[in-house]
Order: structure tokens, then sequence, then C-alpha cells
């Protein structure tokens, strides 16, 4: 696959890797700007240079003159399609997913609402608890255990199982510290999974798909990102006709959400149904990461990894 990556970008281009930013997610981020960064570099793009989002981004892109944007942003501002936007208006091409893609698959309410429009693709039964709403009377449809969720946040950051009502008001409670509306799925025991999704020449196909164990009751954020506590079997142990069908709803719905570039697609096996959670549509790019250990596994090493989404530049209207 790689040796069929050809850069389209000239090498002397201006690329600001915008990274770190102003979200719960930024250690994470300034580790895959690092990461990338590194890459371009290693690729021969001697005018990248890494960028950290403030609030005089905009300052900064004109000042120094950049041509492109590289997104290895995670989170509010740089996954929700604000910088995209801002991007669009100083005419500044970046990769990756554009506005609409971005604004979507941040909320994951949204994206359900996008997903279930094709009855092809499994959901898990869930409501959508706005901040002035009565939770226990919205949740009377569900059966518990629940996931308690922040309904635009990534990297599991306030999130919280639930086993009974008595401690429903406490795991809003931390929820909304994060965001005031709240997504509250049943708890489903499965097993968790990822793949994604990457474009070469405007054609999406989907990476090999990895399985998840943590090592704790379910992935959180320490799961996430410490060594040693989640087991991860690469490519999953599923069968040949699970494989492809998990790789065809993921095709699917970055499709669907209108993603561009790259996305990954997170799943939860129950039984036999494989059931999507959430897209992410600027997946992380650090030494620990999903993406770049799934692109490996089909002999893209993680700098062409990094030029296949550069090449997406300019393609996410």
């Amino acid at each position: 696959m790689q040796h069929s990556i050809q850069p389209k970008l000239d090498k002397d281009a201006k690329i600001a890797v915008l990274c770190g930013g102003m979200s719960s997610e930024r250690e994470v981020s300034l580790r895959s700007g690092k990461n990338c960064l590194n890459a371009l570099l290693r690729l021969g793009y001697k005018n990248a240079k890494l960028v950290d989002l403030d609030e005089n981004i905009s300052e900064t892109l004109k000042k120094d003159g950049f041509e492109y944007a590289y997104i290895a942003l995670h989170g509010k501002y740089g996954e929700d399609g604000c910088v995209q936007g801002l991007l669009e208006i100083l005419k500044i091409p970046y990769s990756g997913c554009g506005v609409m893609a971005n604004a979507i698959c941040m909320n994951k309410e949204y994206t359900k609402k996008v997903l279930s429009t094709d009855k092809s693709i499994p959901l898990i039964k869930s409501v959508y608890i706005r901040k002035d709403e009565d939770i226990y009377d919205a949740v009377k449809g569900l059966n518990y255990p629940l996931m308690v969720k922040p309904v635009s946040e990534g990297s599991s950051f306030g999130m919280t199982k639930v086993e009974d009502e008595a401690h429903l008001a406490e795991a809003m409670e931390i929820a909304r510290k994060y965001n005031p509306d709240v997504l509250v799925e049943e708890y489903l025991d499965g097993h968790f999974a990822t793949v994604g999704v990457l474009e070469n020449n405007g054609e999406p196909f989907a990476t090999a798909i990895l399985q998840i164990e943590p090592k704790k009751e379910w992935y959180d954020y320490e799961a996430k990102y410490t060594k040693g506590l989640a087991e991860f079997i690469l490519p999953a142990r599923l069968s040949e006709e699970k494989t492809k069908q998990i790789k065809d709803l993921a095709v699917k719905a970055h499709k669907l959400t209108n993603c561009s570039g790259v996305s990954r697609v997170d799943f939860h096996i129950v039984g036999d149904i494989p059931y999507i959670l959430e897209i992410n549509t600027s997946p992380g790019m650090t030494d620990t990461s999903d993406l770049p250990a799934q692109a490996n596994v089909d002999g893209i090493d993680y700098d062409h990894l990094v030029l296949l989404i550069l090449n997406s530049v300019g393609l996410n209207k």
C-alpha cells in the first residue's frame, strides 16, 4: 500500500501542524502534534512547524505565512469544526474532516441521529438529556446499568458507569463538568473494537480492526493512555464475515457523516451485533494511539500514514 502513496503538496510548502489547544485533551494533542511534525520533517517537508492553538491563532497563521494546516488537535475547538471554519475564512487548506463532519461527530447525539437514517447501522439504546431536563424522567425507558457521558467530549472524560438510580445524579454532575448536555446509554457487556478509515485518492478504506480488552472494567482515560492497562488484539479475533461487516459499517459511517481524509469508528460488539459508539474525526497519533497501530498492520508505516492524511488537504469541502 505505502508505495502507492505519493505526496501531493510541494516539499517547500509552509505547513502549520496545529496541536495543543484549549481542550481537556490538550496533552494528548501535543504528543500527537510532535509525532506528526517529526514525520513530516522525515518526509522532506522542511517548512513544517508546530503551532499551539490559542486565541491568537489567526494572527499567528497570517504572520508566519502558513499555506496549509495539518490538524493534530483533539477535542473542543480543534475537533468540533471551530478551527476548520476559521481556516476556511483564512483560506488556508487543512487536512482531515471539514466543518460539518467535525461538528456532527463531536456531538454523540447528533452522530447517532445521522447514523440512524441508515437502519442497517446498529446503535445502542440511549437518551439525550439537556441541562434543564429531569434526569430521572428521561431515563425511564432505559435498563440499568447505564453509561453517562458528556455529549461532546473525547478520551472518555466525564464518563461514569451507573448501576442504579441512587448514583445517577452524581454521574450527571461529573459529566456536566464537561458539557451541560449529557448522553445516557444502556451499558451492554461486550468487546470494544475500533477501526480507522483512511482515504487514498479520495477513496475511503478501512484499516485492520483493533480489539481492546481493558484490564479495568471499561476503557476509560487511564486505560487508554497508560501502557499495560489494556490488551490490544490486532488484528481482532473476529471471523472473516464479522471483520468485513465491521469494516463496511465503518466506511458507511464515515461517508454518512461526510468525513474526509481520516476518521476512526469505535464499536461495542455485543454477541453478534457490532454497535457503533462514536466517530473520531481527528484520531490520536501518539505512540500508544490506535490508528498508527492499525495502519501498520496493513503495511502503512507512521510516516506514510501522516502523508495519507496530509494528502487530504483541500478535499474536505
